[in-house]
């Protein structure tokens, strides 16, 4: 049986562009585009694990907004449960650290990447909201 991931993921808002970070060559679903993020540890609020893995990848503070999505995708490796939530950063500019580049897109662009699989419904969603307004 497949264990459960329960993982984590910012959208993390500046200028109207939503910041996007590409996985390395060498991690599962490599190259792959994500929203920035991880693992929720034992014991973490799905926020709490959010503000630590963006301290911790990209050497950045960030404040918490509303829930974009949930998903569930079943990988190879595991099935993950994704939850991403609108982000703004309050201190530092983004390093790389665990991704190998990171890109600054408008909304109407993020389906011009490649984005691992988990993501992409929360990619819709974005994209669907533009329209919307």
């Amino acid at each position: 049986m497949k264990k459960n991931i329960h993982v984590v993921g910012a959208i993390i808002i500046e200028d109207n562009k939503i910041l996007c970070a590409q996985r390395g060559p060498d991690k599962s679903l490599p190259l792959k585009w994500e929203f920035p993020g991880g693992k929720i540890e034992d014991g973490e609020s799905a926020e709490e694990a959010l503000k630590r893995e963006i301290n911790e990848e990209m050497n950045c503070e960030i404040e918490i907004g509303e829930k974009v999505d949930h998903t569930v995708y079943e990988y190879d490796f595991g099935i993950v449960h994704l939850t991403t939530f609108i982000c703004k950063l309050i201190e530092g500019k983004p390093e790389l650290t665990e991704h190998v580049a990171i890109k600054w897109l408008p909304t109407n662009e993020l389906s011009s990447l490649d984005w691992a699989p988990a993501d992409i419904p929360a990619v819709e969603k974005l994209a669907e909201a533009i329209h919307v307004k």
